[in-house]
């Protein structure tokens, strides 16, 4: 008597709440929305909270991180289906992380910004980029699809 080897398979992702959908739609409209001021009315704005030791054009930081921010808030609020809400949450985590030292750079450097304009204010702003971290990855259900795929890896 043969027996085959039990196969293992990844265990499927929970679906995402309706708390979490309207979460990932508040993210990606609040994304969007700080894109179009990047790109608009806010973008003086958000040329002074960029960094002076960044070896880039002040504008095109701003441009950029302003188009990337729109691409994610879109991508959060059209692309929900399948796997993309995922990617997209990963993304718009990984952004999180890349614009954080821009956000020490105020606190350090002492400059003011959409009023921000003492330590206290500034501070409390870089305690809330955690909390986009795991929004970004909870309301479309990222992290929760990493842990299941772990697990599942750690029982074969």
């Amino acid at each position: 008597m043969t027996t085959t080897p039990a196969t293992t398979t990844a265990p499927a992702a929970a679906r995402p709440t309706v708390v979490q959908h309207l979460a990932r739609i508040l993210l990606g409209l609040a994304l969007t929305a700080a894109g179009v001021g990047h790109l608009t009315v806010l973008r003086a704005e958000f040329q002074a909270q960029v960094p002076p030791w960044l070896p880039l054009p002040v504008d095109l930081v701003v441009v950029g991180s302003g188009v990337v921010e729109i691409l994610l808030g879109l991508g959060l609020i059209l692309l929900w289906r399948a796997r993309w809400p995922m990617a997209v949450g990963w993304a718009a985590a990984l952004f999180f992380l890349a614009i954080f030292p821009g956000n020490i750079a105020q606190f350090t450097e002492g400059r003011d910004g959409f009023g921000l304009d003492d330590d206290v204010a500034r501070g409390i702003r870089l305690l809330f980029q955690p909390v986009l971290v795991a929004w970004a990855l909870w309301s479309t259900g990222a992290w929760q699809a990493w842990r299941a795929h772990r697990a599942a890896r750690s029982a074969r």
